[in-house]
């Protein structure tokens, strides 16, 4: 992982509520970008975007056909970007929200991304449903399905947090998981990403739409991931222990409040303590720097 991690810890550890129950299926995830000659490093986190930028807007086979041609992939992958951050304020920062958490899944979780959702959401009439990631973790013999949910605002203050339930509430309904597993068993990513026969085949049974999605939730994850404007990082210039504390209590307090929302909201959810959520926060000094910047680079790849 090219960030910091403040935080990697059970929400059991820093929930400040003795009442919200359940808090033992969530964790919390801080991440940091460090500065250099008195900036925030810019130019490292765009790196990190077009580093990964393949994985979110090309198939498998698109990939491995462009492998050693670092151009041709950049270029291919940009004409799969939908650019609705020019056209539109709704949603704004939406995809490259996308790429960075696909980065990090990659990167911290160890996943597979076996649906390069950018690139389907692309290739597909339903291109505004659906999570905004979607990963395969196989661990000690096993696995667990990832569902993302994706977002680059301005402010993490508690408006803005309920936005966020609602769409995790939305992804968590009967109709839309088991879209996405279809999704998931109708690629052929997942046959080449997968190299274990029998935990491919194990993965392709759970996922039938012939079983209930009761006997899956204890399988999946909701990685809730916010990109977001910090005034603590735009004041700062240096990395620093004051800089690390701040951040960190700033964190804590928005992973509570974001809980608390959840758990009154969507808590009575059938087989809610079930499912495992990760909200992943990562603070930027500013939003539109960084948008804009993502949008010149993309421009300059779909006309080559």
């Amino acid at each position: 992982m090219d960030f910091e991690v403040l935080i990697n810890d059970s929400f059991v550890n820093i929930s400040n509520d003795e009442s919200l129950n359940p808090v033992e299926n969530k964790r919390v995830l801080s991440l940091l970008n460090d500065f250099e000659d008195g900036w925030w490093r810019y130019r490292k986190f765009q790196n990190f975007i077009w580093d990964n930028i393949a994985e979110t807007a090309l198939s498998f086979e698109e990939r491995k056909c462009l492998v050693d041609q670092s151009h041709s992939i950049l270029t291919a992958a940009a004409q799969n970007l939908r650019l609705t951050d020019k056209e539109k304020d709704i949603g704004k920062g939406s995809e490259l929200a996308e790429i960075v958490l696909y980065g990090i899944m990659k990167h911290h979780y160890n996943a597979l991304p076996v649906v390069p959702k950018i690139f389907y959401k692309q290739n597909s009439q339903d291109n505004a449903k659906g999570a905004d990631g979607v990963h395969i973790v196989i661990e000690d013999g096993d696995f667990s399905l990832w569902f993302g949910e994706a977002k680059f605002y301005t402010s993490i203050e508690d408006a803005r947090l309920s936005s966020i339930v609602d769409s995790v509430r939305n992804s968590l309904k009967t109709d839309k998981l088991k879209k996405e597993n279809s999704i998931i068993t109708n690629v052929s990513d997942i046959d080449a990403l997968v190299e274990d026969e029998d935990i491919k085949e194990e993965i392709k049974k759970a996922l039938s739409n012939k079983n209930s999605i009761d006997d899956l939730k204890p399988r999946i994850h909701i990685p809730i991931f916010i990109l977001h404007e910090c005034e603590l990082t735009a004041q700062c210039d240096k990395m620093s222990d004051d800089y690390r504390k701040s951040v960190i209590e700033h964190h804590r307090a928005r992973a509570n409040s974001y809980f608390k929302k959840q758990v009154r909201t969507i808590g009575k959810i059938f087989g809610y303590g079930d499912v495992k959520f990760h909200i992943i926060l990562f603070p930027v000094p500013n939003k539109d720097k960084i948008i804009n910047k993502f949008v010149n680079n993309v421009e300059h790849y779909k006309e080559q």
